[in-house]
């Protein structure tokens, strides 16, 4: 049985959104922040850098498995559930590679600098968040344009789809809007239909 720790935030949507879809037995154990949970000498055994979302697997390569960061979160589900959301084929994995790193790499860390000066930030900051916006709508742009001729960002639906989504839904479709980027908009509300997506987002802390 797989512990995956989480806390609603978009990484910790990406952990849970992964975890439903590769369908293997776990239990979800809520890290919350507000209360700094995640500096519990517990919790810091199993992510030292204090982050959600994180696991435990038992039943591990090797024995006892703990691991932090959502991409090798995402990769490690994909494999252990049998490489439908993770292929092995060396030429489709690149593509999956590709578009995962974008995501945990680029497009996370400006969306969550734009949702820092946005919404968390009380001193106006108009020229920050303007920044922030420009690049997030970027990410939107290089997506959307991409998503003309994909129907997932790899080909199939795959981790590098679960890695780019929580952010599009909450600072796209809920936030800045997406209505723009047609195909953008497509790949969303596709995965937004998906039941496993439905059951991700349905968790509450």
């Amino acid at each position: 049985m797989i512990e995956l720790y989480f806390w609603l935030t978009d990484n910790g949507r990406k952990a849970l959104q992964g975890m439903e879809e590769s369908g293997l037995p776990h239990k979800k154990m809520p890290i919350n922040l507000q209360k700094k949970e995640q500096f519990s000498p517990d919790y810091l055994k199993i992510s030292p850098g204090h982050k959600i979302p994180a696991l435990v697997d038992d039943e591990g390569p090797g024995g006892r498995v703990t691991l932090c960061e959502s991409g090798a979160i995402l990769k490690y589900l994909g494999e252990k559930a049998g490489g439908a959301l993770y292929p092995t084929a060396p030429a489709q994995r690149t593509r999956v590679d590709q578009w995962l790193f974008y995501g945990s790499s680029t497009f996370t860390p400006f969306a969550q600098q734009y949702g820092l000066f946005t919404h968390r930030f009380p001193e106006p900051l108009p020229q920050v968040r303007s920044h922030y916006a420009d690049q997030v709508k970027d990410c939107f742009a290089v997506f959307d344009k991409h998503l003309a001729d994909h129907e997932y960002l790899a080909g199939a639906y795959s981790i590098a789809d679960i890695a780019c989504y929580p952010d599009t839904h909450i600072h796209g479709k809920e936030g800045l809007g997406i209505g723009d980027y047609p195909n953008l908009l497509r790949w969303h509300d596709a995965i937004a239909a998906r039941p496993a997506v439905q059951r991700a987002w349905s968790v509450t802390g």
